[in-house]
C-alpha cells in the first residue's frame, strides 16, 4: 500500500496530476478540491489510494488525509465506485460533504451527476455514524441547499455550459462546479461567457 507520493508536479489537470518522484512519473486521479490545492505548486505530497482491478491499476491522489478518508468511506458504500466517489468529492469540500451527510440532505447529494435518490439515501444511511470519527466539522446543510437552489434555477444554462466543456475534453464534475461558481459571481451570465471564463479556470 502506498501511503503518499511526494515530488515534482510534472503535470496538473482538473481530473489528474502527475507527480515525479525518484525518476518515476506517477499518474494520480484527483478531485477538483485537490486540483485547487495543487495550483501554483512546483512540489507536492498527495496521499494515495491504489485501486487494483483485473483491467486496470489506478492511483487516486488526495491533498489531505481527510479527503482520502472520505473517499474510502464512499467507496465502501454498495454501488459507489472510485470515479463516482471522486465526482462527489469534486462537487463538495470535505466539510460540505460531512455537513450534507450529517444533516441527511439527500436532495443536495443527489445533485451530483450519477447519484440518484437511492444512492444518496444509501450513502447517508451507511456513513452518517462513520463520519463522526473523522473529526471534520461539517458545513451547515443550509449553505449547501442555497448553492443547490441557485443551480436548479439556472439548470439549463449550466447543462449547456458543461456539455460544451465536456466536448472540449473537460470532466463534467469540475466543469459543473466552475460553472456554478461563475454564476454566483455573475447570475445573468450567458452560456458563451460561462464557457469562456471556465476555460481560464479549469
Amino acid at each position: 500500500m502506498i501511503e503518499y507520493i511526494q515530488g515534482k508536479v510534472d503535470d496538473l489537470q482538473p481530473a489528474q496530476a502527475v507527480l515525479e518522484a525518484g525518476g518515476v512519473g506517477y499518474l494520480l486521479y484527483i478531485s477538483l478540491n485537490t486540483y485547487t490545492a495543487l495550483q501554483g505548486k512546483d512540489n507536492a505530497r498527495l496521499y494515495a489510494y491504489e485501486a487494483i482491478r483485473e483491467d486496470a491499476h489506478l492511483l487516486y491522489g488526495f491533498a489531505t488525509r481527510q479527503e482520502r478518508d472520505l473517499f474510502l468511506l464512499l467507496i465502501s458504500v454498495s454501488g459507489v465506485g472510485g470515479q463516482t466517489a471522486r465526482m462527489i468529492l469534486s462537487a463538495f469540500t470535505p466539510a460540505e460533504l460531512v455537513g450534507v451527510i450529517q444533516n441527511e440532505d439527500a436532495r443536495v447529494l443527489k445533485s451530483v451527476k450519477g447519484i440518484g435518490p437511492k444512492a444518496a439515501a444509501r450513502i447517508i444511511v451507511d456513513l452518517k455514524d462513520k463520519i463522526a470519527a473523522l473529526e471534520i466539522n461539517g458545513v451547515a446543510a443550509g449553505d449547501a441547499q442555497t448553492a443547490e437552489e441557485h443551480t436548479s434555477q439556472q439548470r439549463e444554462v449550466i447543462a449547456e455550459a458543461v456539455a460544451a466543456l465536456s466536448a472540449l475534453g473537460f470532466s463534467p464534475a469540475p466543469s459543473q462546479k466552475v460553472a456554478k461558481e461563475i454564476l454566483k459571481q455573475e447570475p445573468d451570465a450567458p452560456v458563451e461567457r460561462i464557457i469562456k471564463l471556465a476555460l481560464k479556470m479549469l
